[in-house]
């Protein structure tokens, strides 16, 4: 008696194991696109390539090329026309163009050049990235010449808009002391 209703009670679970997975699977194979993930845990899908990888690490580098200019004009050019830039050195969110130059007028005098330390890319399809971690900026001042280093974090959002890959959103702060 008791190996039957142990035999019971085994079939009932897997019977609502077997329901519980359809419904799941019919759930995840019916949402809409806009309502799946974008995003998981591994930087490739089965259309992600590693040449998309590389060209989002890339990205980095035009930006920081475009710092070393010291022209505000050209690191705003790396940016959409409605970015959204929190940047590291100021309190106020920037959201256009003017704002954006803004910024850099002022946070280039300290002649920025920034080397990433550790960079997570989730390639999200052909036309949209993102790629988070930490940055580390030297910074030099500008009336006395002394050198300092700056450890951030960082979050770059980039679309691809007119064939042109731009910084949608960019957040940047100084990375916190662990306490």
């Amino acid at each position: 008696m008791m190996k039957r209703q142990i035999r019971v009670r085994a079939g009932i679970v897997t019977a609502a194991a077997v329901a519980i997975a359809g419904t799941v699977t019919v759930g995840i194979s019916t949402a809409s696109p806009e309502d799946r993930p974008k995003t998981t845990q591994t930087t490739r899908t089965a259309k992600v390539t590693r040449a998309d990888e590389a060209r989002m690490e890339a990205l980095f580098d035009q930006w920081n090329a475009a710092l070393q200019t010291g022209d505000p004009e050209k690191v705003a050019a790396r940016y959409a026309f409605d970015a959204v830039l929190l940047p590291t050195a100021s309190p106020r969110i920037r959201t256009n163009r003017a704002e954006i130059v803004d910024y850099f007028e002022h946070f280039l005098q300290n002649k920025p050049v920034g080397k990433k330390v550790k960079s997570v890319i989730n390639v999200l399809d052909h036309n949209s990235a993102i790629d988070s971690g930490l940055y580390q900026f030297t910074l030099t001042d500008p009336k006395t010449g002394e050198k300092r280093a700056v450890d951030a974090r960082y979050t770059y959002e980039y679309e691809k808009r007119g064939g042109a890959w731009l910084i949608v959103n960019h957040h940047s702060s100084v990375l916190p002391s662990e306490g």
